[in-house]
């Protein structure tokens, strides 16, 4: 398992010459993401991928590692520089399945100061893009990631002694933003299904859910409030896209996928789930629907915890730099490292 050593670029921005080639764009997040009739998928590059490198003062080391070559699926390291062997996050990118990578800066500078700031390792995983790979496809990327992470434990291959030789693998927990929160959640579904025992003997002990990307039919009172608020990276009109673009073919908002409190969706109160942390922000037009997922954990008896943090809207810990977002992040950060020492 060699390390990559290029730079992970997204698609290239477009073009006047590339739009003349293509059919009519049938779906469109501005400056985000174009899909064509003729299922042609344009995604400028608004936000710079970035090498594994990072400043001596944070003591982390990063590398980039492949999972599997055939769905070029791989990750990004993040391992502080200490003595003792620390815990490990799985983490998923948001980006609404269908935009976004591990080797974006802003989920580079984020990861290594939670990586830092919590004192664990963290490997940040790139899955598969929708619409190319609808769901389940990040779903079934997250579970071969969390395989990989197993045969590295029972292996322990040479090439990956950097990072195995300092983690605790009896302390693994799942985590992920927007979208990644909510792959995290289904692929933790999926395990609990089975009672973990595909992973055994890692040993998963909880879920960080930091604003759920979850959705339905039926609209919420912050998804008709906040519509288009100016505080938030995310609105209405690009999270339906979103999920058109990801759900499989005939698929509406109260797919399970999307909306897990669906009526004859499996019930909560069956499934072992893990203790769960929830990050919600006030300004989301998500806030109530994560809410929502909160109550609905709690009624069935599950270990939930959660955390609204004001006055700050969707993804602001990875994409606004003013000053109140940076508090609120450095709260969120000592949110989940106080849950990850439970």
């Amino acid at each position: 398992m060699a390390a990559l050593t290029s730079t992970i670029s997204l698609n290239p921005q477009y073009t006047s010459r590339d739009y003349q080639h293509h059919d009519s764009v049938v779906e469109e997040i501005k400056g985000l993401i174009r899909v064509h009739k003729d299922g042609y998928v344009e995604r400028p590059q608004i936000v710079p991928c970035v090498t594994a490198d990072l400043t001596p003062e944070l003591n982390v080391t990063s590398r980039d590692m492949v999972i599997d070559t055939v769905t070029n699926t791989w990750a990004r390291f993040y391992v502080p520089i200490c003595q003792k062997k620390l815990p490990l996050l799985v983490y998923f990118h948001g980006g609404g399945f269908c935009v976004g990578s591990a080797a974006w800066s802003c989920y580079h500078d984020f990861l290594a100061r939670l990586s830092a700031k919590v004192g664990c390792l963290i490997m940040s995983v790139n899955y598969r893009l929708a619409p190319e790979n609808p769901l389940p496809a990040p779903y079934d990327d997250g579970l071969k990631a969390l395989m990989w992470v197993k045969q590295q434990m029972l292996y322990q291959y040479e090439a990956t002694e950097w990072w195995t030789k300092k983690c605790n693998f009896s302390s693994v927990f799942l985590a992920g933003d927007s979208a990644g929160a909510n792959i995290a959640y289904n692929v933790a579904t999926r395990l609990a299904a089975c009672e973990n025992s595909a992973l055994r003997p890692l040993n998963l002990k909880g879920l960080i859910l930091i604003q759920p990307f979850f959705g339905g039919e039926v609209r919420t009172v912050s998804e008709k409030c906040m519509a288009q608020s100016p505080g938030s990276a995310l609105n209405l009109a690009a999270s339906d896209t979103y999920w058109r673009l990801a759900l499989p073919s005939g698929a509406n908002r109260d797919h399970p996928w999307c909306n897990p409190l669906v009526k004859g969706c499996m019930k909560l109160e069956e499934l072992k789930t893990l203790p769960t942390l929830v990050c919600i922000s006030e300004m989301d037009i998500l806030k109530d629907r994560n809410l929502e997922l909160c109550d609905a954990l709690v009624r069935a008896g599950k270990k939930v915890e959660y955390a609204v943090f004001k006055d700050v809207g969707h993804a602001f810990q990875i994409l606004s730099k003013s000053q109140l977002s940076k508090t609120r992040a450095h709260e969120m950060m000592a949110r989940v490292k106080s849950f990850m020492c439970l």
